[in-house]
């Protein structure tokens, strides 16, 4: 474990670490975007989404759906969608996972209810939530079998034409997508490291404390990553300043609100 610690902080690791193969899992995560045409093994994709379903949901509301595409064409059609990322394409499961207030919708014509509450920003607040959450169980999952995964937030990029080529009924949306398959044969074993906890850890009260000297040793751990990648030299913390520094950053993003209110997410 401790191996794994160093390599994800590039700092020597504390000496009461735990260790089992769960904490294994989640500490070897890395993103992959290479993956062979093989299928998935049987049952997996119904393990890893029932370690979805797993996960905690607000209020018992369950106010998600997945959409799980295979066929060829429609990941063609969501790579372009999301930004011309290829892996949707190569990727054999391709997972949409819906902010889905349409059930519950439903759910009040049933029991001759209304549905005001959907109408309010904490009702879409709360699905969006409810997904990262269950996303991740099944990242874990997927990953515990020897499987690749990568997020795919480019679906955000065009809301209504992938809700559209889904067949999503109104009060739904795709808020993440998630490619699921054996990495290719070139995937090397990489961990990127990530902040120290003493940026993104507080104790007792937020405390900015040494900040900039934290952040500062991380731009150089980073950069150094990057290299080692044969990818360019850059300083996280000038890359991430500018991409919030203008709406360019939001890759079309900045009209969410307009289209989810069109989609019947008022939103208030």
């Amino acid at each position: 474990m401790s191996e794994l610690w160093q390599e994800r902080y590039r700092l020597s690791a504390p000496q009461s670490l735990i260790d089992n193969e769960t904490l294994r899992v989640q500490l070897s995560h890395q993103s992959v975007r290479d993956y062979k045409a093989d299928p998935l093994p049987e049952g997996a994709l119904e393990t890893g989404l029932a370690a979805a379903s797993s996960a905690a949901t607000s209020c018992n509301l369950q106010h998600w759906s997945v959409v799980v595409v295979e066929d060829p064409q429609k990941r063609a059609k969501l790579a372009e969608l999301a930004g011309h990322q290829n892996y949707i394409k190569t990727a054999p499961v391709f997972l949409a996972w819906i902010v889905d207030l349409s059930r519950l919708e439903r759910l009040t014509k049933y029991e001759k209810l209304s549905d005001e509450a959907l109408n309010y920003e904490e009702s879409h607040l709360m699905a969006v939530l409810d997904i990262g959450i269950t996303a991740q169980n099944a990242v874990t999952a997927f990953e515990s079998m020897g499987l690749g995964t990568v997020y795919i937030g480019g679906l955000r990029n065009n809301i209504a034409a992938v809700a559209e080529l889904l067949e999503l009924p109104p009060r739904s949306y795709a808020v993440v997508g998630l490619c699921v398959g054996h990495p290719a044969s070139n995937v090397t074993r990489h961990i990127k490291p990530r902040l120290s906890q003493n940026v993104v850890v507080h104790r007792e009260r937020y405390n900015t404390e040494n900040e900039a000297d934290y952040i500062a040793d991380y731009d150089k751990k980073a950069d150094d990553y990057q290299q080692e990648q044969g990818l360019p030299s850059r300083r996280w913390s000038q890359t991430v300043a500018a991409r919030v520094s203008s709406l360019k950053g939001l890759s079309g993003r900045h009209v969410v609100k307009s289209v989810l209110e069109k989609l019947g997410f008022p939103l208030k």
